[in-house]
């Protein structure tokens, strides 16, 4: 029996579930199909929710159907829409009466889906399409966080002591000693989310403005997980240089600055100025925290199927900010054989730089043990190319480069998509660590030690843990903040 992990992904019979990236037993595939030449080369660059997208980007279009309250009649709905081909992402029952129950049915859908299938529902005899749901916009109307007071202003006596006058005693504390800022402000827990909007999810270069919906969700998640203040910051500034200019002159407000969306190559150069210039923890999510949450799912792997890291060989294919992140940390980590594949002679370049070696996808996928796609071109990966026993994770979001399923079903002993091991389960903590230590930096020891404590934190029939489980994230700030003052002791021990 092959331990192998389930695709992320909804079904009827399911209903709604976590994106939890889950093993489950199956039988042991017979031998892989022969190895079939690619369709094409290798395209396009990108973190795990894409720089570059190729292939129309799906997004959830929601249905409202309602059926008749008798057996079958919800089954005819679906398989109209398994025989369109769509994938179910979310099904819920809204409300039963009389007779009838209304279905709220989320499908993943491109531009090019053929929307007759909103009539084929409502000829069904059992079954009728009411419209389409505003659920997602719902959720979005008025923005999804807001600044609210941390202590009741309800007497003169408050308002007098939490503004003028009496502020201006804890202002000039500050200015004689700014440490206590710490102590007497919300610096202690608040972080920038800053970006330009250049590589936003798989949409690409949208721009700042439309990207704040996916800021104020990190924000949201911040809060909500971790008790963290999250400010967006929008930059209408592509120019390295000036990006930088402008984070500087703005970073004493906050705690500590997590750069979002940014494209490479711009964005090694952007974060590597910050850390030169700023004494206090800077960390672009789509490298350091992608990679952290990667190398926690490896450990998992690894310990399932009795091996090291480093005795196994990697293939990063697509070496934008994401795929660049994760060879970075492996390599630190201990990986010795690193191969990555990208058509960009600068990526490439980098990748050197870190001690991998130059490869192609066909390569990486006939001699890796490991592979890692962080590409942006959904269907990349053909299952003919996977090989036995092979650990896959196609991270990019909204389309993997391979479906798990199809990866599992191809002979891969684990395979997982960006749904389940996605940086959610790593900034929160990261950050909460990072502030409660005081670090004047994020350290590769930090990273690290986030990573086993997610591993560490994995149920036996899991790749990572639950995301939402507020107790992982206090966790990885135990562990982060612990790795920042070891790191401070040993400074003042040399």
């Amino acid at each position: 029996m092959a331990r192998c992990r389930r695709a992320d992904y909804h079904t009827a019979s399911e209903g709604a579930r976590s994106h939890v990236a889950r093993v489950r037993r199956v039988p042991k595939p017979g031998p892989a199909p022969a190895r079939q030449p690619p369709a094409g080369p290798l395209h396009g660059t990108a973190n795990p929710r894409g720089e570059k997208q190729d292939a129309e980007v799906k997004i959830p279009e929601i249905l409202m159907v309602e059926t008749v309250h008798q057996p079958g009649s919800l089954a005819k709905v679906l398989q109209v829409i398994a025989d369109a081909g769509l994938m179910i992402d979310h099904l819920n029952a809204v409300r039963r009466e009389q007779g009838r129950t209304l279905w709220e049915i989320t499908l993943e859908m491109d531009e090019e889906t053929d929307r007759s299938l909103y009539g084929r529902i409502d000829a069904l005899p059992n079954a009728s399409f009411i419209g389409k749901s505003d659920r997602v916009f719902d959720r979005h109307r008025g923005g999804k966080i807001r600044l609210m007071s941390s202590i009741p202003i309800n007497t003169q006596q408050v308002l007098r002591d939490v503004y003028t006058p009496g502020v201006a005693r804890v202002c000039l504390a500050i200015r004689d000693n700014p440490q206590e800022a710490w102590q007497f402000t919300s610096l202690d827990r608040t972080v920038a989310v800053i970006t330009n909007g250049t590589a936003v999810l798989g949409l690409g270069n949208i721009g700042p403005l439309a990207g704040l919906p996916v800021m104020e969700g990190k924000a949201a998640l911040f809060a909500g997980l971790a008790d963290i203040n999250a400010v967006p910051i929008l930059l209408t500034e592509t120019d390295p240089q000036r990006c930088v200019d402008v984070i500087c002159s703005i970073a004493e407000s906050f705690g500590a600055i997590q750069l979002e969306d940014f494209a490479a190559p711009e964005c090694f150069v952007i974060e590597a100025e910050l850390r030169r210039r700023l004494n206090k923890p800077v960390l672009h999510d789509d490298q350091h925290g992608t990679a952290v949450v990667v190398l926690a799912a490896l450990h998992t792997a690894m310990r399932r199927v009795g091996r090291r890291i480093e005795d196994c060989v990697i293939g990063q294919v697509g070496l934008g900010a994401a795929g660049i992140g994760i060879v970075r940390l492996l390599k630190r980590h201990g990986a010795v054989r690193v191969k990555g594949a990208d058509r960009n002679p600068a990526a490439l370049e980098r990748l050197q730089l870190l001690g991998g070696t130059h490869s192609t996808l066909e390569d990486i996928m006939a001699t890796c043990d490991i592979v890692i796609a962080t590409t942006g071109v959904r269907g990349l990966i053909k299952p003919e190319m996977v090989r036995q026993g092979q650990i896959i994770f196609a991270l990019s979001n909204p389309d993997a480069e391979i479906d798990p399923v199809k990866a599992l079903q191809h002979g891969a002993a684990f395979a997982a998509d960006g749904k389940g091991i996605n940086n959610v389960l790593g900034f929160p903590g990261l950050f909460k660590g990072a502030l409660e230590a005081r670090a004047r930096q994020f350290t590769d020891e930090m990273l690290i030690a986030a990573a086993h404590r997610i591993s560490d934190l994995t149920r036996a029939d899991d790749l990572v843990p639950d995301p939402l489980d507020r107790n992982v994230h206090t966790a990885v700030a135990q562990a982060v903040r612990e790795a920042a003052l070891a790191a401070v002791q040993a400074e003042d021990s040399d």
